[in-house]
Order: C-alpha cells, then sequence, then structure tokens
C-alpha cells in the first residue's frame, strides 16, 4: 500500500507510519473517509501561509480511529491548559499551530517521512491522506449514525462559517432577527454564513462575489441581493450603505483579502455596526483602517472556527445535523475520489462548487 495524494508518495507506508505514530505521546492514528477542500489549503498551496514544507495539507476531515497512543484516555472536554480554553469566550487554542504552523506534532516531531526526508503535518490534522496521525485534541468522537461524506465540514467550513453568525454573537455580536447583513465571498465559509444569517432573522443578506455562477446557489440559501464588485460603478461599501441607507447592522468577510477586509469595514454601520474578518488572510497582509473612524462605535472581530469550543460544539453540531435542526447537504456539490484531487482543485478554482468533499 502506498499514499495516493498530488505531493509524495509512501511505500509499505502503513506499518512505518503506525510504528511511529506513538512514540510515548497523546497521539491517535486513524484512517481518513473524506475531507473538504478549504480555502486555507489554497493559501498553502499558494505560499501565502508560514508553514514548513514539504507537508501533507488538509485539515477539514472525517475518519475512523483505529488505534491510540498510551496518553491517549478518552474524548474529553478542551485540553483546559492554555489561556484560550480556560477562559470562557476563548477558542484559540495554542496547541492548534496555526499562527504559524510548525508542521510537528505536541512532541516536536513529524510522524511523516519519506525516503528518509521529514513530511510535516499541516495544522497537525493532514487529511489529504489515507492514513494519518493526529493528537488527541484534535480529534472529537461523534455520533454513528453520521454520514462521513458530508459531516467532514463540520469540522471547519460550517462552524467557521455558521458559528460566525450565530455563536459569535454570544460573546455580543450576534445576527439579531431583522438585521440586516453583507456576506464577502459566497463560497465554503460564506454559504454556511448566509444560513446562520438566515437562521438567526436576518431580514436582508446580501452577498458579494466577482463569481456570479455562486449568485443562484447563494439566493436558494437565502441571500437577498447579490452583488460583483467588479461591474459597478462605485466602491462595493458605498453601494451597500445605498441599498441599506446607514450601513449594515453585520459584515462578513470570508475571503481572506486585505481589500475586501477593508469593505466589509466600511459596509457596517458606523455607530453600531460590526464586522467580522473571518477569511484567513495570508501570512504577511497588513490591515491598515481609517483611524478616525474606529471611535464611531462600530465594531472589528477576528472570528476562529465560529468562535466555538471544538472539542465540547462539534460532535453538537453533528447531532443538530442529524436531527434536522441544521441542513448541510446544499453545501456538499461535489464528491470525487481521492485520486482525482486534481480535478476537485479545478473545480474549486473555477467557482462551481460550493465545497467538493474528497472521498477514500
Amino acid at each position: 500500500m502506498k499514499f495516493n495524494t498530488r505531493y509524495t508518495e509512501y511505500n509499505n507506508y502503513k506499518k512505518d507510519l503506525e510504528d511511529r505514530a506513538f512514540c510515548g505521546y497523546d497521539t491517535s492514528f486513524g484512517r481518513m473517509i473524506s475531507s473538504g477542500i478549504c480555502g486555507t489549503d489554497e493559501h498553502v498551496l499558494k505560499g501565502e501561509l508560514v508553514v514548513n514544507y514539504p507537508l501533507i495539507p488538509g485539515h477539514e476531515g472525517a475518519g475512523i480511529v483505529e488505534s491510540v497512543g498510551d496518553g491517549v484516555c478518552a474524548v474529553k472536554p478542551e485540553n483546559g491548559q492554555c489561556d484560550a480554553c480556560l477562559y470562557p469566550k476563548g477558542n484559540f487554542c495554542d496547541k492548534q499551530d496555526v499562527l504559524p504552523c510548525s508542521g510537528l506534532m505536541l512532541d516536536g516531531t513529524s510522524r511523516f517521512s519519506c525516503r528518509g526526508r521529514t513530511i510535516y503535518h499541516s495544522f497537525r490534522t493532514s487529511t489529504f491522506t489515507e492514513y494519518t496521525v493526529v493528537p488527541e485534541i484534535a480529534v472529537v468522537k461523534i455520533d454513528d449514525a453520521a454520514p462521513m461524506d458530508k459531516v467532514c465540514l463540520i469540522s471547519c467550513g460550517v462552524p467557521t462559517g455558521y458559528g460566525a453568525a450565530v455563536n459569535s454573537a454570544k460573546n455580543s455580536y450576534l445576527v439579531t432577527p431583522g438585521s440586516t447583513c453583507v456576506v464577502f465571498g459566497l463560497g465554503g465559509v460564506g454559504s454556511a454564513i448566509v444560513m446562520g444569517c438566515k437562521a438567526s432573522g436576518a431580514s436582508r443578506i446580501i452577498g458579494v462575489d466577482i463569481n456570479e455562477e455562486k449568485f443562484p446557489r447563494a439566493k436558494a440559501l437565502g441571500v437577498t441581493d447579490c452583488l460583483n464588485p467588479n461591474k459597478l460603478q462605485k466602491p462595493v461599501h458605498e453601494v451597500v450603505k445605498e441599498m441599506t441607507g446607514v450601513g449594515v447592522h453585520f459584515a462578513f468577510e470570508a475571503i481572506g483579502r486585505v481589500d475586501t477586509m477593508d469593505a466589509a469595514w466600511n459596509s457596517c454601520n458606523d455607530s453600531y455596526g460590526v464586522c467580522l474578518i473571518v477569511g484567513l488572510a495570508p501570512s504577511d497582509a497588513q490591515l491598515c483602517l481609517e483611524a478616525a473612524k474606529i471611535v464611531s462605535g462600530k465594531t472589528l472581530k477576528g472570528v476562529c472556527l465560529g468562535d466555538y469550543k471544538t472539542r465540547d460544539c462539534i460532535p453538537q453540531i453533528v447531532t443538530d445535523y442529524l436531527q434536522n435542526k441544521i441542513n448541510i447537504d446544499p453545501l456538499v456539490t461535489h464528491q470525487l475520489p481521492f485520486n482525482k484531487l486534481d480535478e476537485a482543485l479545478e473545480l474549486y478554482h473555477s467557482g462551481k462548487v460550493i465545497r467538493c468533499v474528497l472521498l477514500f
């Protein structure tokens, strides 16, 4: 057997990987069943994030744990050892290995190699591979009835987007009934934001994207108005303010670009608007705002994974999906076997998908 990825091939990998997986630390060895392709994976492939190469990408996955290390005792709440986990409203855990990504496990080693060369992990998950090794904090147990070809999205895209609208506001930024919203970026995360805004009772949801092929799906999910900035006679934030009269209550940026972050900020009502940055920008990007506008009263907030404490909340989101309280099926527009990864990436770049799920 061997890894079948676009990046590396591994001969006799499974036995070697399992032998090296545990090294006296809290690790799990698992077989992936499905993985989504996320915008953050695109940043990694383009070299826009600080990561170590070569690495196995992917972080939005569902699979089956086949064996565990001695340090793994059970699925339990957040690790409770860092400030973000201990603080009631925090969720950006120090152990996530995101900004920047070292590509190493918690003990400072990699569990992947090819012909004696180290291969790095991606955010301690690496889901673009049939078998992977992850720390216990990166795994949550979900209902056995969950369809594995869908719920991989609940590990990233769904909580990131949906939670930005329905959960971030538990920290005082919740979309309220009758509010007006604008969503910059109508891909997987942006579509989940739209779903959250609609579920929260927003009266108007403006969707912004340069790819008009996304508009029909966005309207089916709840978008009331669609704007293509490339076809406007003035900056998009000015059009949004004209449409709403005073600016929106909530603006969401789900692309990870400085210019769209600025446009989202300027689309907000100057007195009480809330701008939520959901998209992950390249590592060297700098956001510059008009300083005088900051004192007006509107709020700028960054949102990681919908502000959910993920190990506690993801199993509940899966249960909500199984109980038809949230429907993520419309977000999975394509499914392809993993050996067609190149085709899946082409679909992603074309904008013809919300999420393409890779199946192993």
